[in-house]
């Protein structure tokens, strides 16, 4: 077995366009892996751990791989999410890898939320609204200036203490970027094509007045927060898993509904018409995290030590 720490795994340095072409990947792959639905337990108040456990689908060089990744997010803890990844041989049941779950979580979800973006959007030219300005917002801005290094993004920053500032300077060296910060929600989501909220709490709706979201707005809640108005009345409401959102409140009165899966395999279609507003919800699925640690396993297996377990091989030892 091998042990992958966050600093192992930042030092391979893979790229944010990387991580948007392995979230095309595995969102490809979706239908041919065994992929359970989380399960979730709140130990208290919004406190949480889930695992996620998926099996990809046999490799072309007859590899296949199992993992599961716990998560949990602790109030009072920095950062509040936190993940570790077990990576199994299908064939042999022989643990590989354990992974700090950190930096895939991070990368992983930020690059979901620009493939969606980049899918749905109207135009390559949107203003993007951004609302919660941590580590998810900056690796889905990563992602984003990184697969489109030739278009100058505007985008718009909610203000929170002084986040935004930060957030600006984190972005000061790439030239592909331009910032405005708005002090409203509302004010926020009326001048934006599409919203990307990473709060991972939001205890009222963010933006309640229905007029505000734009024709043609492509809304990404990534922690599901603060847009349920947009569940009753938007066009078109696309997830990553059925199992994730069936028990939304909203569930069942869902326009033109379907999977990210169904629409890149041309079972469903994606966006119809400029004027379009799509709400996507990507809960997060273990099949991401586990293709990333299979693909980062892959880079890492030749220059790094592998610990033996030393498990008993014996039928009988007791």
């Amino acid at each position: 077995m091998q042990i992958f720490s966050h600093t192992d795994i930042a030092q391979l340095q893979i790229r944010p366009q990387q991580c948007v072409e392995w979230i095309s990947e595995s969102f490809r792959m979706k239908k041919q892996a065994t992929l359970p639905t989380k399960i979730s337990i709140h130990p208290q108040a919004d406190d949480f751990f889930n695992t996620m456990p998926c099996l990809l689908p046999q490799q072309a060089d007859g590899q296949q791989f199992f993992g599961v990744k716990i998560v949990n997010r602790i109030a009072g803890n920095t950062p509040s999410l936190s993940s570790e990844i077990l990576l199994y041989n299908a064939h042999t049941g022989v643990l590989m890898a354990l992974l700090d779950g950190d930096w895939i979580t991070t990368m992983r979800t930020g690059a979901v939320a620009t493939f969606a973006a980049q899918l749905f959007r109207h135009s390559a030219n949107a203003v993007y609204g951004m609302i919660g300005l941590g580590n998810t917002a900056r690796a889905t801005l990563l992602c984003l200036l990184d697969t489109e290094p030739e278009t100058m993004h505007q985008v718009l920053l909610l203000r929170y203490k002084d986040q935004a500032e930060q957030f600006i300077e984190r972005f000061s060296a790439f030239s592909n970027v331009r910032f405005t910060i708005i002090d409203e929600a509302p004010q926020l989501v009326s001048q934006s094509d599409v919203v990307i909220s990473c709060l991972t709490s939001a205890p009222q709706l963010l933006c309640p007045d229905d007029r505000l979201f734009r024709e043609g707005i492509v809304v990404i809640p990534v922690h599901t927060r603060g847009f349920q108005n947009c569940d009753l009345f938007f066009d078109r409401v696309i997830c990553d898993d059925r199992g994730h959102v069936s028990n939304f409140r909203y569930y069942d009165q869902f326009h033109n509904f379907c999977e990210m899966s169904d629409v890149l395999d041309g079972s469903h279609p994606g966006r119809q018409g400029r004027e379009e507003r799509i709400l996507c919800y990507n809960i997060g699925l273990g099949l991401h995290d586990v293709l990333f640690a299979s693909k980062i396993l892959k880079q890492m297996q030749d220059i790094h030590l592998n610990i033996p377990l030393n498990k008993e091989t014996r039928k009988f030892w007791v």
